[in-house]
């Protein structure tokens, strides 16, 4: 029985190897077209701003590299201090909508405590506070007083 063993195992070895490799040429496949129709649904699922939003975006990212290089720091080494990539650290100064609001906070963070200012973002509602203030009908008459 060890003999079979022996002379099939080159065999079965062989035939595996031979499995696998297909197998890994069907992921190879797969992962390519994959990831070309990937890329069709990802764009169906961009995000899509205004073109007044866009051009916020786009103002504070230039706020925010302008930030960066009046206090000569690298973009290497912002990306690094905040933990993001180069690419999202340039994809946030290009105004990206694409990225996340963390990322941009680690960023004005990293350039030097700035992500205070995310604070400011709609501190005082002009019109949310006109339209609650709609809401607040005044009453017909005034509150009963207690009996004392």
């Amino acid at each position: 029985m060890t003999s079979q063993t022996t002379k099939s195992t080159p065999i079965m070895l062989k035939t595996s190897l031979i499995i696998i490799d297909k197998i890994i040429s069907l992921f190879i496949i797969a992962k390519v077209i994959l990831g070309f129709f990937g890329e069709v649904v990802l764009k169906g699922h961009s995000i899509v701003v205004m073109p007044s939003t866009q051009k916020i975006l786009e103002q504070m990212g230039e706020q925010i590299k302008l930030a960066r290089l009046r206090r000569k720091l690298s973009a290497e080494l912002v990306a690094e201090r905040a933990g993001v990539s180069r690419v999202t650290l340039w994809n946030i100064e290009k105004g990206s909508p694409s990225v996340a609001m963390g990322a941009y906070a680690a960023v004005l963070h990293a350039i030097g405590g700035m992500d205070r200012d995310l604070l400011l973002i709609a501190k005082d509602d002009e019109l949310g506070r006109k339209l609650q203030d709609l809401g607040l009908l005044p009453k017909k008459r005034a509150p009963k007083k207690e009996a004392e």
